[in-house]
């Protein structure tokens, strides 16, 4: 019995898996592949020392219409330019997740490029990696899938593990085997040895993609921080405090840290939120140390500490870095992008296997009832 649902939720769910791996495989590395394919974006002068006050002006003279918040990113390495997401425009209000992105030489402050999210290849490929390109739908339907690539793997292990005294055998790939059994070796064993990194991956991602589903649970074994909400600004007018003092601001609350976001005041919030990383956070691209300061009189109003999270916090916390492997450095992404391949090899290899035992008639077999 369950021999049969490991092969039928294989060959019903096998071709998700594979394009969920070889999606997230090419997302582990889209930053710096990005750059690669458009190098008319990269910072012309490496090293510039950030004039954050100048970027925001940048942003607001390039699109003066916009008067929401800007979610300023600054770059992680050298040639990398700074990109800005305008969360709420117009153009996209239909869809549910469509920022216009912008992306700003660092030392001209010129805007070297502008698209909409999913207008190009790593933003489509992360609404297909994430939705499916079905919006919220598509995050039920990869939820559900998701439960059955679960179910996949540990059935999966149940059937090959071995009889006692058999582990060197169940673990050794056989040299000079009849094709047949290469082709079990390809299907099995590299799925049994990077088991505990797919299972990983697949329970973060489905964490990440349907996180209502399990939030009451993890709230009853530990409270989630709510992250600040600003009220809206009380007094009109123009905020009296730039960029480059809230950043002064916020990194006097967390010496050593490092920016990595900046989100602008608005019509709507006049408070500036400063984005940062200390040591010790798994996420560097995506840190959780936050700190919210009024525009107006440069009060902090706010602050998120990761080093003062609850159990449930931390888990949060770490879902998204272990799910892209960052929380490991680059070894971690290596990993990711390596894993990710290996469910498109389970499915040709399953789907061979499927093929050749349908030809074979019951009284020819010698194949384990197990295998």
């Amino acid at each position: 019995m369950l021999h049969g649902l490991h092969k039928w939720i294989g060959l019903s769910i096998g071709l998700l898996f594979a394009l969920l791996g070889i999606t997230g495989s090419l997302l582990s590395f889209y930053p710096e592949i990005q750059l690669a394919l458009h190098p008319e974006i990269a910072a012309s002068s490496p090293g510039t020392t950030l004039n954050l006050g100048g970027i925001v002006d940048a942003l607001r003279q390039a699109e003066p219409g916009r008067h929401g918040a800007w979610r300023i990113e600054l770059p992680r390495q050298d040639n990398a330019p700074v990109t800005a997401r305008y969360y709420k425009p117009e153009e996209t209000a239909h869809r549910t997740f469509a920022p216009l992105i912008l992306t700003i030489e660092p030392a001209t402050l010129s805007i070297s490029s502008r698209h909409f999210w999913g207008d190009d290849f790593f933003t489509w490929i992360y609404d297909l990696h994430y939705t499916l390109l079905l919006d919220e739908d598509g995050k039920t339907v990869l939820g559900i899938g998701s439960v059955f690539i679960v179910v996949l793997l540990l059935s999966g292990l149940y059937l090959w593990w071995p009889h006692p005294g058999r582990w060197h055998g169940a673990l050794a790939i056989k040299s000079g085997a009849v094709w047949k059994r290469r082709i079990y070796d390809l299907h099995v064993k590299p799925g049994v040895y990077s088991l505990l990194l797919t299972l990983t991956l697949s329970l973060t991602g489905l964490l990440l993609v349907v996180p209502g589903w399990f939030i009451p649970a993890i709230e009853s074994f530990s409270p989630l921080t709510p992250y600040f909400l600003a009220s809206p600004a009380s007094v009109p007018g123009n905020a009296k405090i730039s960029a480059d003092e809230a950043a002064r601001i916020a990194l006097g609350r967390f010496p050593g840290a490092d920016i990595r976001w900046i989100e602008t005041p608005s019509n709507e919030k006049a408070v500036w939120r400063v984005r940062m990383r200390q040591d010790g956070e798994p996420s560097r691209r995506f840190p959780q140390t936050n700190v919210w300061i009024d525009a107006h009189s440069g009060q902090i109003l706010a602050i998120r500490d990761p080093r003062q999270n609850s159990a449930g916090d931390t888990l949060m916390d770490w879902l998204h870095p272990l799910h892209n492997g960052e929380a490991f450095g680059l070894a971690g992404r290596i990993i990711v992008l390596l894993c990710g391949m290996l469910p498109l090899l389970a499915l040709v290899t399953g789907f061979t296997r499927w093929r050749h035992k349908r030809g074979i008639r019951p009284n020819n077999t010698s194949e384990h009832p197990r295998k």
